[in-house]
């Protein structure tokens, strides 16, 4: 049986098998099974050197994105920049790794600006300074922002934001998370902000910020859908463009080097959007 696994530690409740199972159906694939397997860097190896070629590929979530790029025979020139691999798919006995949370922060970025009609962002902030924060940054490069401010706690250390700017060839300012007022005005002047950070973290910020209208927010945080800083945004006629549209287009792209086929993000919306329905009804945590 062709097999494909949601990897990392907690993933008790990912989402992934419900989207890209969605995706499966639309497209006609029968047969196929979406697994969920808890792995952290210390059991990656063993899974990896056991992969055969049932196994179409692995969606790969946090702590493994960074630990499993030493694991991997090729590995996407976008994703080495970016130094994190949230896609594995192995062919002919290769095991090659990719990132497609790039083109979903750019794709869900695209998307809300359609839909409110109006321009592309020529400046941004992201909150945070991991692996998301430098695909955040790469995906920024996609919309042709080269230079942008990275607020976070700090800045070394491995995965560092700062090292993916290098990669990218891209530049930021870094402003420390510790001098809020810093943080408030890079916030202020900037056409999107796009916060990393965990539910919650980013409320101190949100509590002062000063949105202009128009201003757009990408909050990747899902669960809870309603964050006080996209509240901040709603309240004061800011754009939010969903974190949910992020893991579609990302998904979207994982399927599609999974399967060598484009699936419908319509379709892996709607299946998405009534499982966090279904669970919400059920107090269930997303």
């Amino acid at each position: 049986m062709t097999w494909a696994a949601v990897i990392g530690s907690p993933i008790r409740h990912s989402l992934s098998p419900v989207i890209h199972r969605a995706a499966w159906v639309q497209l006609g694939i029968d047969g196929w099974e979406y697994r969920r397997l808890e792995r952290d860097g210390d059991s990656l190896p063993g899974l990896i050197a056991g992969l055969g070629d049932d196994c179409a590929g692995l969606s790969v979530t946090m702590p493994c994105k960074q630990a499993i790029m030493a694991l991997l025979d090729v590995i996407d020139p976008l994703a080495s920049a970016v130094g994190a691999v949230n896609t594995v798919v192995p062919s002919s006995g290769v095991l090659a790794g990719f990132n497609t949370d790039v083109t979903g922060i750019s794709s869900a970025v695209r998307r809300v600006c359609s839909m409110a009609n109006v321009p592309l962002p020529r400046s941004a902030l992201v909150l945070g300074a991991r692996a998301t924060a430098s695909s955040a940054l790469a995906g920024l490069g996609e919309l042709g922002i080269t230079a942008s401010t990275v607020a976070a706690r700090r800045f070394g250390g491995p995965g560092s934001v700062v090292a993916a700017a290098s990669r990218l060839g891209v530049s930021i300012e870094q402003v420390l998370w510790s001098d809020i007022e810093a943080v408030d005005r890079a916030a202020h002047g900037v056409d999107l902000i796009i916060s990393t950070l965990p539910a919650s973290a980013a409320d101190p910020l949100a509590e002062r910020l000063n949105v202009r209208e128009g201003q757009i927010l990408l909050d990747v945080v899902y669960a809870p859908r309603q964050t006080a800083l996209r509240s901040t945004f709603e309240k004061a006629g800011g754009i939010v463009a969903e974190g949910t549209d992020m893991l579609v287009y990302q998904a979207a792209a994982q399927v599609q080097l999974m399967t060598g086929r484009s699936p419908d993000t319509g379709v892996m919306r709607d299946a998405l959007e009534e499982e966090l329905e279904r669970r919400s009804r059920v107090g269930l945590v997303p």
